[in-house]
């Protein structure tokens, strides 16, 4: 006779959920300077490009923070 041995479903769902929850985190982490850029109402498509295409060597992310951090927009009314 053969023996099976068969993983629990429960245990392999639960890894991939952390992992999910990690990656969702660190894409979070990556994308945090044109988040910020959004809601602060800075030119955000320049953060953007910068963070998405250089944030991945750590000057790149650096510099899109420090962009999105910079001074509002003044907008003038009459």
């Amino acid at each position: 006779m053969s023996e099976y041995n068969v993983e629990p479903v429960d245990r392999s769902w639960t890894a991939t959920k952390v992992v999910s929850v990690v990656v969702a985190i660190i894409t979070a982490g990556y994308m945090l300077p044109w988040c910020i850029a959004c809601v602060r109402d800075v030119p955000h498509w320049l953060v953007f490009w910068i963070n998405l295409l250089l944030g991945w060597t750590i000057i790149g992310w650096i510099v899109a923070l420090v962009m999105s951090l910079r001074a509002q927009r003044l907008t003038i009314r009459p």
